[in-house]
């Protein structure tokens, strides 16, 4: 029998780790993820990021395979991501029937080497949200934090991070057959190049600003690196980048972007719209979100950049919470205490702030553990 290596050991510690934050939440029925343990609904967004980590983990396990058992964990894991992927893919073909829950800029990309479109009724829907999707160029939405216009009163804009993920979902989709090597031309998935090319295009032109109303917004990450990669202009890229860490970056992580109300102890918590006028009084106490820190990990790992790597691991270090067995959490964000929302005005990023909402933040806690994964 042979001993176990130490990479091996390695991956067992982060098999338990998402066991422990991530697949003890798995829907045995639907196979989906809910937002936390408190709220039961699934957003299709958190449940694609959360189920990252689980997929990146069972390429690891499959990669090292020193032994029979890394084959059936790594195939075991594969499986949790076929069900939430075929979980969100049922739900989306049942609301097809109900008109006004139609998905906006939304898609399903199947995981590379995953089976997880079975049928050929399957395959035309995933045509026709392709076909749906190739319109996000011009197409108004409520963009990745799905609230809209600042004001979050029912104002739809055109968002960068929407025309960005749907540029990045046409063309990985372009001519991909969907039952892979067994599949016929029955199932190949097409894209009207052109369409690609006016999303680009769009997209470029709107950049480093994500909307009308957002100057910037830290969800522009997923957009300009991982895991879209939907900008080709790399000093572009890079713009985009340093505006967000100059405007929106904290002790604690980043805004998601400038005015934004959400959790912060001015906001009023009876009503989701702000009136135009009091989005001042949010300016320098928005929250901040340690999430965008894993993005700027990962960012590191593809571009080589091993001293932001460095950097941003140390940060988010700094701000994971100790959960039950020492397990590191990662808080969904951090808000300046009611007390001392005066001295924060006057002092920017000086008042310590206190964790709040999720935890953990599985959308976060994926990314964390997948920038570990692959920082290894």
């Amino acid at each position: 029998m042979r001993s176990r290596s130490n990479s091996g050991v390695r991956l067992d510690r982060y098999a338990k780790l998402v066991q422990q934050t991530i697949l003890c939440h798995q829907n045995p029925v639907t196979g989906l993820l809910p937002a936390s343990c408190e709220h039961k609904d699934a957003w299709v967004r958190d449940n694609v990021y959360t189920i990252l980590a689980v997929w990146g983990l069972s390429l690891a396990y499959r990669k090292n395979a020193d032994r029979d058992e890394d084959k059936a964990k790594a195939y075991e894991l594969e499986q949790n991501v076929v069900k939430l992927m075929r979980g969100l893919l049922q739900c989306m073909i049942r609301q097809v029937r109900v008109p006004t829950a139609w998905p906006t800029a939304v898609y399903v990309q199947p995981s590379k080497g995953l089976h997880i479109v079975y049928t050929l009724d399957e395959v035309t829907f995933i045509q026709n949200l392709v076909f749906y999707i190739e319109a996000a160029y011009k197409t108004a939405d409520f963009g990745m934090w799905e609230r809209g216009d600042k004001t979050n009163q029912g104002i739809s804009e055109l968002n960068g991070s929407s025309v960005g993920m749907a540029k990045a979902a046409l063309e990985a989709l372009d001519e991909l057959n969907l039952f892979g090597a067994k599949g016929g031309p029955q199932s190949v998935i097409h894209v009207l190049s052109d369409e690609i090319q006016h999303c680009q295009s769009i997209l470029q032109s709107m950049l480093p600003r994500a909307s009308t109303s957002k100057e910037i917004d830290a969800g522009l990450f997923s957009v300009i690196s991982f895991p879209a990669f939907a900008v080709e202009d790399a000093q572009l890229v890079d713009i985009t980048k340093q505006e967000i860490i100059i405007k929106l970056q904290g002790r604690y992580g980043c805004c998601r972007f400038l005015r934004d109300g959400y959790r912060t102890p001015l906001e009023d918590p009876s009503r989701l719209y702000y009136e135009p006028a009091e989005l001042k009084l949010f300016e320098n106490i928005e929250c901040e979100w340690p999430l965008f820190w894993t993005y700027l990990i990962l960012d590191g790992i593809f571009i080589g950049d091993m001293e932001q790597v460095q950097e941003y691991r140390e940060a988010l270090e700094g701000v994971l919470i100790k959960g039950k067995h020492g397990v590191q959490l990662v808080p969904e964000l951090y808000s300046v205490p009611e007390d001392k929302v005066e001295e924060e005005y006057r002092n920017p990023h000086s008042v310590d702030r206190i964790p709040m909402g999720k935890l953990p933040h599985m959308w976060g806690q994926s990314l964390y553990i997948l920038g570990c994964l692959m920082s290894e």
